[in-house]
This record gives structure tokens, C-alpha cells and sequence, in this order.
């Protein structure tokens, strides 16, 4: 019984709350940059490249594969299949821009609300204060030797 209560007290701690909420918002919002770049982008970049699906491109590795849909060149041997490498590269560039620009707004905000603890140093704890005293009384050479 003991167990389930150190359980229950762990779940419902706030960061392990908070991590969890995280995790649901960035599975959804990755579908959401999916779908952006696989609806959005990359048919106009499709198009420049023949008006195919750019997710479809791949290069045969035996010679019988030329010419078929991408699942039925998997099916005949080994392919590259380049195309859906590019828009999955695509995919996680955009992700982090994004992220990386949400980020960088948040930082922001934080030093325009805060811009005193933003500027303020966190305090040195009191017992590295003491042995930092006594680091610097042993290496004082005025000081007299240990007595034996």
C-alpha cells in the first residue's frame, strides 16, 4: 500500500503533470507541421520537381524497380526512397524553427515581466561560502603550521 501512495504522490507532483501535458501538445502539434508540410509545401515543390509526389521519389538499387509506385518498388528489392528522407528532413526544420522561435519568445517575455531576477545572480549556498573561507585561510602563508 505504501507503493501506491508513493506513486500517487509522484503522478501528481506538478512537473511530472506538466511534462505530461507537454508531450500530448507536441504530438499534436507535430501532425499539425505534418500535415503543413506534406499538404502545403511540398506539392508546389513536387510539382517543380515532374508534378509527382515528391514523397514517392526514390532510386532503385536493382534495376528491375524503374518506373512503379514507391510501395510496389519496396516490393520488387531495395530502394532509396529520397523523396520521403526530404520531406521528413523538412518536416523536422520547420518543427524546430518553430519551436526554437516559441522559445526565444518566451525567453523574451520572461526578461520584460522579471528583469530584475532575470539580471540578478542566484545566491551562493552557505556552505560552499564556508568551505571557500577555509580553501582561503589554508593557502593564507601568515598562518602557523599544524602543532605536533
Amino acid at each position: 500500500m505504501a507503493m501506491m501512495e508513493e506513486f500517487k504522490k509522484f503522478a501528481m507532483r506538478g512537473n511530472v503533470i506538466d511534462l505530461a501535458v507537454g508531450v500530448i501538445i507536441g504530438g499534436a502539434f507535430g501532425r499539425i507541421v505534418d500535415s503543413l508540410v506534406q499538404d502545403v509545401i511540398m506539392p508546389p515543390i513536387g510539382r517543380l520537381f515532374g508534378g509527382l509526389d515528391f514523397a514517392s521519389y526514390y532510386i532503385p538499387l536493382n534495376g528491375q524497380a524503374y518506373g512503379l509506385a514507391l510501395a510496389e518498388a519496396k516490393k520488387a528489392g531495395a530502394v532509396i526512397a529520397y523523396g520521403n528522407f526530404i520531406t521528413i528532413l523538412l518536416n523536422f526544420i520547420i518543427l524546430a524553427f518553430i519551436i526554437f522561435q516559441m522559445v526565444r519568445l518566451m525567453n523574451r517575455l520572461r526578461q520584460r515581466v522579471m528583469p530584475e531576477e532575470a539580471a540578478k545572480a542566484p545566491a551562493t549556498p552557505e556552505d560552499i561560502v564556508l568551505l571557500r573561507e577555509i580553501r582561503d585561510a589554508l593557502r593564507d602563508p601568515a598562518r602557523p603550521g599544524p602543532t605536533q
